[in-house]
């Protein structure tokens, strides 16, 4: 069995004694010092988060936005410069194969197009793309291992990030925007997404700057207590704010409208992969994703049976303590017609049948100003 993959921070999470997994092939912290101290400091400051292991695919070619845009199942041709996109990948019958963002650039850039794609997928993803390929003009490059990625989350975000690239405010990039910029006076990749429900962008750059740049960030965000964050508090961050996982809420068996994600599907002017399928699936998804609030104490885990008159109608995909709301929240897979909100149901942790409540997703919402 190979060793993991180790990302350009990887050095750092070691001396400072993270608690290190191995997560989709890449070592990877799951913690500094506690998953809700972390937790918090994003909410409330800013969380630093090493996300190198996602993956990185720059197209280039005049067809490049074309070729994608047949395997992506949103319009990437009319995409404008600088835009980035949520869309996802699906196969012949319209299961998920994986959940991507598309960043568009400008034609006559060097990169008009790149795929950010999990970790877990992107070795999938690169055969499918190969797979698929056409005789149009376009190549992709896999970039993965040659860069680093950080994400800076939180509502002091962009001030944090502001020091580190020359000549440009980061608050002018609108969310879901992308653009190449100088960080500490060399080319990267600046963008404005985020994966917690907080304001936040992304800086990707040469794995040779990578650390350097993770170091500046982690003084400067120690100075609002906010510092680095691991993939514990990203999964309790990314449930609150009910965004999906994939191979938890999104799987190859699922398609867009099982799991209320039919926004990311566009039929007009585009033929993609699995197209047909989707069309017939729209109006009669097999399962729902729901959210509910379990009432007690005793968080919900993942296969969690959820019940409805004794009837088990879908189980849980994903479910936690919540550090912001201080109760226990879960999102789940149900068959049949889709529970109200505000509907009892029920879930069998370890053979005892806990009470909660459907809930509208996603549980949390930042503070707006």
């Amino acid at each position: 069995m190979s060793e993991p993959s180790r990302t350009a921070l990887t050095s750092y999470h070691e001396s400072v004694g993270a608690r290190l997994v191995d997560f989709a092939g890449w070592q990877m912290p799951i913690q500094y010092e506690s998953i809700m101290q972390e937790h918090q400091a994003t909410r409330t400051a800013v969380g630093l988060f090493d996300i190198s292991h996602m993956g990185r695919i720059d197209f280039q070619g005049s067809d490049a936005a074309s070729f994608l845009e047949t395997v992506v199942t949103r319009r990437v041709c009319e995409l404008s410069p600088g835009l980035v996109r949520y869309s996802l990948i699906c196969n012949e019958e319209g299961g998920i194969l994986d959940d991507v963002l598309i960043y568009r650039y400008d034609d006559g850039d060097e990169v008009p197009v790149q795929l950010v794609v999990n970790a877990s997928n992107r070795d999938k993803i690169l055969r499918w793309l190969e797979d698929h390929k056409t005789n149009e003009d376009v190549t992709w490059t896999d970039q993965t291992l040659q860069t680093c990625m950080i994400a800076v989350q939180g509502p002091r975000a962009i001030e944090q990030v502001s020091p580190l690239l020359d000549q440009l405010d980061p608050g002018r990039l609108k969310y879901y925007t992308a653009m190449p910029t100088n960080v500490m006076g060399q080319s990267g990749l600046i963008s404005r997404t985020g994966y917690t429900g907080e304001d936040g962008m992304e800086i990707t750059v040469a794995n040779s700057l990578g650390p350097d740049v993770w170091n500046v960030l982690v003084e400067s965000a120690a100075k609002v207590n906010g510092g680095p964050s691991g993939l514990g508090a990203r999964d309790t961050l990314r449930l609150e704010a009910a965004m999906p996982l994939y191979g938890h809420e999104l799987t190859e068996s699922l398609t867009p409208f099982d799991v209320g994600l039919g926004f990311a599907v566009q039929f007009a002017r585009h033929e993609f992969i699995g197209k047909a399928k989707l069309k017939d699936a729209k109006d009669r998804p097999s399962r729902h994703r729901i959210g509910l609030r379990i009432l007690g104490k005793r968080p919900a885990r993942e296969h969690y049976p959820v019940l409805n008159d004794e009837l088990t109608i879908g189980e849980v995909t994903s479910g936690t303590l919540s550090p912001t709301l201080q109760y226990p929240i879960a999102m789940a897979s149900v068959e049949g017609p889709c529970p109200e909100n505000g509907a009892r149901v029920a879930v069998d942790v370890r053979g005892s049948q806990i009470e909660a409540v459907v809930t509208e997703l996603p549980f949390y919402r930042r503070p707006t100003t």
